[in-house]
């Protein structure tokens, strides 16, 4: 982990707490003075080597929890909301948003979702049909937005419901292509019967006659999955409504639609066991079809748990994982990395995730650069879900995956890729609209924090420059 220049104060603060020490008695066993210890504390002034070196040696904490992820996130978060047009003549240069999401990582999230409220509010007030015929419905933010940023802020990672996950899937020794039938008998073992039948919904279970049906068009990764869902709604109720209670939602919408997610957190963490999983990705170098036929997991599966393997002491490669349709919205979100997604709107057009609903079941790698000169590999390829019959609708989608290209050598993927020549990496951005690039030739605004000049006397890629 890089640790220069980095300004943790709130981490180190909540480590200690955690730790149960006064600001005295942390300074004396890390070995600095204590106005040293106070004024790192308060992010005036980096943490040294040194103290991370004492970090790890004296209470043998995992110092990625160092790191500055969750800042990154909010300050791209930010950064967007920012350059909503309500906004116009508030520019916060870049360094104040990075001080307000280490110093008051509350009050930078407070900010957010007032300007999701805002915007929910303002996009309800342009579609007075829809807000007329939901009375009920009070403006701010959605359900589902509301459990994404759980999720997003969580880091993909919950801990309590992976382990729980491992236990499982040690027990009914589910590691490496378990069979449905495995699963079937410890669902009857809890007094539910499981029929594989065609034209039915993907899931379906009566609570009366404790019938569990499963959709017999979908593939067995999918049907092994949505048994493995079940057993977490039966059998880890208590532990998936603790979990829900601590995340605090304000709907009583969210906090199902996250029971769903967690429940399908736990299942594929039960598939795909943490560290069974960790050890044969690194084996395999993350050849995304090796580790599918070894677990017996979708591609999708697979990518979705790389991005979610952060567990402290025994993290994998920090990962960003994306899913968009063919509109090039995004479906599903996750970033490791300092590379973050827009929360509104679609990704970048360059980005090569776009390109693979072009070349179905291939696999497209790309070298990219964010503006702000991290350089990524990035990994694309679409995945289709059939209906199971002639007529039943096809469900297409794309999915990319990608770290930063220093891990590069770790993935079979970049073997022959020139990742030492700068010319390689194609400049890709978050999001046109805080996207500061000048030249690119695929925009679709105007970056709204930057002023733009238009000239009737001449035509290039754009119809105006961008001051």
């Amino acid at each position: 982990m890089s640790i220069r220049k980095l300004y943790a104060g709130v981490r180190l603060r909540e480590m200690r707490t955690r730790l149960g020490l006064t600001q005295k008695a942390f300074a004396a066993k890390l070995g600095i003075s204590l106005p040293y210890l106070n004024q790192m504390e308060n992010n005036r002034r980096p943490v040294s080597t040194g103290v991370v070196l004492a970090l790890a040696q004296e209470f043998g904490l995992d110092v990625t929890e160092l790191s500055s992820g969750d800042s990154e996130r909010i300050v791209s978060d930010m950064r967007e909301a920012l350059a909503d047009p309500v906004f116009a003549d508030i520019t916060p240069p870049l360094a104040d948003l990075r001080l307000t999401a280490s110093n008051a990582p509350a009050l930078a999230r407070a900010f957010l979702e007032l300007h999701r409220a805002y915007r929910q509010s303002h996009e309800r007030l342009a579609s007075l049909d829809e807000i007329l015929g939901r009375e009920d419905r009070s403006p701010g933010l959605s359900p589902w937005e509301e459990v994404r940023d759980f999720f997003h802020y969580c880091n993909n990672y919950i801990d309590a419901v992976d382990r729980a996950a491992e236990q499982f899937s040690r027990r009914l020794r589910l590691g490496g292509r378990a069979g449905i039938a495995t699963v079937a008998d410890h669902l009857k073992k809890l007094g539910v019967t499981t029929y594989v039948r065609d034209h039915v919904p993907l899931r379906r279970f009566d609570r009366e006659t404790r019938i569990l049906v499963i959709d017999a068009g979908a593939a067995p990764a999918t049907q092994l999955f949505q048994m493995v869902h079940q057993c977490a709604l039966l059998e880890q109720a208590d532990l998936l409504e603790a979990t829900l209670d601590l995340a605090r939602f304000q709907s009583d919408e969210a906090r199902a639609i996250c029971k769903i997610g967690l429940a399908n957190y736990f299942a594929g963490a039960a598939l795909l066991p943490y560290g069974q999983f960790l050890d044969a990705a690194r084996e395999t170098r993350h050849d995304l079809e090796r580790l599918s036929d070894m677990f017996g997991a979708s591609i999708e599966q697979v990518a979705h748990r790389l991005s979610t393997l952060q567990r402290p002491g025994a993290k994998g490669i920090p990962f960003f994982f994306v899913r968009v349709d063919q509109a090039g919205t995004i479906t599903k979100r996750h970033s490791a990395t300092r590379l973050q997604f827009a929360r509104f709107g679609g990704a970048c057009p360059l980005w090569n995730v776009h390109q693979a609903f072009e070349t179905p079941g291939r696999f497209l790698r790309q070298l990219a650069e964010t503006p702000d000169g991290v350089r990524y590999f990035c990994l694309a390829r679409d995945v289709s879900k059939p209906g199971g019959s002639f007529r039943a609708p096809m469900r297409r989608f794309a999915i990319g995956l990608g770290c930063e290209v220093i891990h590069a050598g770790e993935l079979v993927y970049a073997d022959d890729l020139d990742t030492g020549n700068a010319q390689a990496y194609q400049p890709i951005g978050i999001s046109c609209r805080i996207c500061e690039r000048e030249n690119c030739h695929q925009r679709s605004v105007p970056p709204l924090e930057r002023a733009i000049r238009v000239d009737h006397d001449q035509r290039d890629v754009l119809p105006y420059d961008i001051g």
